[in-house]
């Protein structure tokens, strides 16, 4: 069995539903394909979420009113058949009427994560009408009756495993089930999400519950690629990659992958493919368990990064210190990115803000701290690069122009990472693009 996702942009017009139709029959191997809502749907559903937050009852409805009109000319585009339209407009008066009573309701964060999951439910009710439509059998599963979290967000593998199993064996002969991305029920049985992007970890999710044979992630472009294709020109799609250099590369900024994404897939060891729905005979990305080469193969950019120095000069010989400082972080439930230390400071990075305040009143305690917001980390990643001959002095020489406010190099034999200002990531990327892969 494997396992077929598809994001918002390749559901987003009703042709392309067409073309998902084309790619999901190429073979008769049972399948498990998982959507995303149509694209720009949980945008505007975050928006209602959050006039209604505010009070703004009169916006929030004037934005169901617009994303209902959009269903409504989707569908009519989509379907030809009176029956199955007919099916379709009932299950937008369903959800539609959802949004329209929330308006008189107290809103709340669990009310917050109902709106969130319409979207997927959608999507996939809509997609499963047209495959019946299209006389092609398969079964609607709802991901909240197999996608759980326990009290801490995290995924319930084993659970998730049985249910889903359950769920399968209860339809023995299908061999094409569609179910929704991103949402689930947390550990009090609400309807909770794996937070934006959280459909490419379902995905992989589901493929480590079934034992997939691959784990297909089918977008708008052919594979990741070796630079950001927004910012420089004649990037290309690599082939290849380890499961260590694409965790790497969509921790830090390769919008193609949600990072999570990874886990599941060298836990269980399949082999995840990116792939481009509007071009499906590109060779697009494989990633697997082994490298099919050394030396550099990507660089990806991560925004909002904020660094944090604590100097002190009571650092000097003293033990403990570092477990202090990550003990603060800890505390308040923020990841850090990069590490760096000298003798009297430690350097760091964080991509999260929240409580930004918080922890530096804490660190305080601790030595002088100096605050550099809208930082951007350049990732350069590839098969045992800490070990390549030259990339090192190729990174810096590309980059004398530069201003580099923190270095990372030897925590992973796949990546170098560096800080800089947010204004010189355009310029770090190029430069970087033609130091290693022009020469």
């Amino acid at each position: 069995m494997k396992v077929m996702k598809f994001g918002g942009t390749s559901v987003g017009k009703p042709e392309r539903m067409e073309i998902i139709k084309g790619l999901i029959s190429r073979d008769t191997e049972p399948k498990i394909v998982v959507l995303s809502a149509l694209s720009g749907t949980t945008n505007s559903l975050s928006e209602i979420s959050k006039q209604l937050s505010k009070g703004n009852r009169a916006s929030a409805k004037q934005s169901i009113d617009a994303l209902e009109q959009h269903y409504q000319n989707f569908i009519l585009q989509l379907l030809h058949e009176e029956t199955y339209y007919q099916k379709a407009k009932k299950v937008l008066e369903e959800h539609f009427e959802f949004l329209n009573i929330i308006l008189k309701i107290s809103f709340s964060e669990a009310l917050n994560k109902d709106i969130l999951a319409q979207g997927e439910l959608l999507s996939t009710k809509l997609f499963s009408i047209y495959l019946s439509e299209q006389s092609i059998p398969h079964i609607w599963l709802s991901a909240l009756d197999f996608m759980t979290i326990d009290q801490e967000g995290e995924p319930q593998i084993g659970s998730i495993k049985v249910k889903l199993a359950q769920l399968i064996s209860q339809n023995k002969d299908a061999k094409l089930f569609v179910t929704q991305g991103y949402i689930c029920r947390n550990s009090k049985g609400e309807v909770d999400n794996l937070k934006r992007g959280g459909s490419d970890y379902s995905a992989s999710l589901i493929a480590g519950a079934v034992s997939a044979t691959v784990c297909e992630i089918w977008t708008d472009i052919d594979g990741m690629h070796n630079n950001d294709p927004r910012i420089v020109d004649n990037t290309k799609p690599i082939r290849q990659l380890s499961f260590s250099e694409a965790a790497e590369l969509a921790y830090f900024g390769a919008k193609i992958l949600h990072p999570a994404s990874i886990w599941p897939a060298q836990y269980f060891n399949f082999p995840v493919r990116l792939l481009n729905t509007m071009e499906p005979d590109a060779p697009g990305t494989l990633i697997e368990s082994t490298s099919d080469s050394e030396g550099v193969k990507a660089i990806a950019a991560k925004d909002d990064i904020t660094a944090i120095k604590i100097k002190s000069t009571r650092m000097l010989l003293a033990y403990g210190f570092l477990r202090k400082v990550f003990e603060v972080f800890e505390k308040y439930h923020t990841p850090i990115d990069m590490v760096t230390t000298s003798e009297v400071a430690v350097s760091l990075s964080i991509d999260n803000d929240s409580y930004l305040k918080e922890i530096i009143k804490e660190l305080e305690l601790y030595g002088n701290i100096t605050i550099d917001t809208d930082q951007t980390i350049v990732c350069i990643v590839g098969n045992k690069i800490s070990k390549t001959e030259k990339v090192l002095a190729k990174i810096f020489s590309s980059l004398s122009d530069i201003p580099v406010r923190m270095v990372s190099f030897g925590g992973s034999l796949h990546n170098i990472s560096i800080l800089v200002h947010k204004n010189d990531k355009e310029r770090t990327l190029k430069l970087l693009n033609k130091g290693l892969f022009e020469q």
